[in-house]
């Protein structure tokens, strides 16, 4: 394989790979995924995509002024604008490519309602969007003869080198490098760092690393999205969400004593925010002395909810919940970040040639806490933009000279202790999952830090596990520090 590229991907969610769509024919690309293609948090997204698409009952201001008031006001509004204005044309580009979004019997885009917008404005495929953006966007990827897949491939180091970048990752037992002129980080969440999250297996947190060992600002990490309605399941520690979009079509949360009492906390009721809905539900924990909390849509018509979440209906079965007959056990869990490798509007990060976007970049779109479906639209956009501004800068600059690829780095060494990363998960779990444990900050801190002056300074063996215990270490010592430093959430 030629180890030269225009540009290299890390990461095959929405993000990378609309990213890697849009790159015409003159540009060669690599596309790195770290286990198989399809394994990302996009393919778990299951709600859908928000988008003003019917301006006879939505308009850009609305959709705006639902994304201030669940982001606490704490957005950067021009990317909020960015996102909302150019969004839609993504989303229509989707449709044409053949993402079979659900339809109403007239032929229009089906909407949906979820937690926080005032309109009916998500389109979506049932109730497994992401995997459907995923595997539309990949099967159109896999055509370019200008992109280069690999899978299974772990990055271990991207080093800055003259006029770009070298990227080292683990393939089949082999040491690979490969030089390139620009780099878009798209690696997704940091869901592994709990020790309960709805992200997937991968979720690790690797680019946010890489970028903070390039010395890319990262940018309020600590905002981390609690999703309230996770399937309550202690053996699992991936659990499966359960989508916003269900409470949009009328199911209600009750406490352990079977009333409703979301409406207690916002007059929203289960409608509120995602952050206000888990809060209340922590609350009302402390106040009945019981973790034990359900979702009930058992009042809606069967095959109606078998049509329209026919994901979640099979997986409830399989853990004994039939959700037309039966209350679904819920309770929060780690889902989602906004903060992350802070860019600017074109999703250029503060090192030059290095690009971030979807959920581990930090656009300042969702401020303190997403609106539901804003993170497929904010992937769809900004890689996008990414792409856009690499292609214009090549035009207008021409392709720069690469240096010779830097000395290798040593991957052999000494086998990685196990339990890090568990120690790193039960430390997060405990000092900051939804309500704040600010008496534990310190502490926390101290302990995480040396665990990374160890991973660091100790000659391990790189191999994937050694690789996301240091993502791991490095990911919540940063939330850790932000938060023992007080920096506003």
């Amino acid at each position: 394989m030629d180890n030269r590229y225009d540009v290299v991907i890390v990461g095959t969610g929405v993000a990378g790979l609309y990213a890697a769509l849009q790159f015409s024919s003159e540009y060669k690309v690599l596309l790195l995924a770290k286990r198989e293609l399809t394994l990302s948090n996009s393919s778990l997204a299951q709600g859908g995509v928000a988008a003003v698409l019917d301006k006879n009952n939505d308009n850009y201001k609305l959709h705006i002024a639902d994304t201030l008031i669940a982001g606490k006001y704490k957005n950067n509004l021009s990317a909020v604008e960015k996102l909302v204005t150019e969004g839609p044309d993504d989303v229509l580009r989707l449709k044409e490519m053949g993402v079979e979004f659900d339809l109403e019997q007239d032929g229009k885009l089906s909407k949906t309602l979820e937690a926080g917008h005032s309109r009916h404005r998500i389109v979506h495929h049932k109730d497994s969007t992401g995997k459907a953006i995923v595997d539309k966007l990949l099967s159109v990827v896999e055509k370019k003869p200008n992109v280069t897949i690999c899978e299974d491939s772990i990055v271990y180091a991207i080093e800055k080198v003259e006029n770009g970048f070298c990227v080292c990752y683990l393939q089949d037992g082999q040491n690979l490098r490969v030089c390139c002129n620009f780099t878009i980080i798209c690696t997704g969440g940091i869901g592994r760092v709990y020790k309960y999250t709805t992200n997937s297996a991968i979720a690790t947190g690797d680019g946010i690393a890489f970028a903070y060992m390039l010395g890319a600002k990262i940018k309020h990490l600590s905002r981390v999205q609690f999703h309230p309605t996770a399937f309550a399941a202690e053996k699992n520690r991936e659990r499966f969400l359960i989508s916003e979009a269900v409470r949009g079509e009328g199911a209600v949360l009750l406490n352990c004593n079977g009333r409703r009492f979301a409406f207690d906390y916002d007059e929203r009721g289960e409608l509120a925010p995602r952050d206000v809905v888990s809060n209340a539900i922590m609350l009302e924990a402390k106040k009945t002395n019981s973790e034990n909390f359900y979702l009930d849509i058992t009042d809606k018509d069967p095959e109606f909810l078998k049509r329209r979440f026919p994901m979640i209906y099979s997986r409830c079965l399989e853990e004994g919940v039939d959700i037309t007959k039966d209350r679904i056990p819920v309770f929060p869990c780690q889902h989602y970040l906004m903060g992350g490798i802070n860019v600017d509007l074109n999703a250029r990060t503060s090192v030059d040639g290095l690009y971030a976007a979807g959920e581990c970049s930090h656009t300042g779109v969702h401020g303190a806490n997403r609106l539901a479906s804003n993170s497929l639209l904010e992937a769809l956009v900004f890689s996008r933009s990414a792409a856009d501004d690499i292609m214009e800068h090549i035009r207008k600059n021409g392709r720069q000279p690469l240096d010779d690829m830097p000395e290798e780095i040593p991957v052999t060494g000494k086998k990685l202790p196990s339990g890090i990363r568990t120690r790193i998960r039960e430390i997060m779990q405990d000092t900051y999952f939804v309500i704040p444990k600010k008496e534990k900050f310190e502490e926390s801190y101290r302990e995480v830090d040396e665990i990374l002056s160890k991973l660091i300074s100790e000659k391990y063996e790189i191999t994937a596990d050694y690789v996301e215990a240091r993502s791991l270490a490095i990911v919540a010592g940063i939330i850790l520090d932000e938060l023992r430093e007080g920096i506003n959430l």
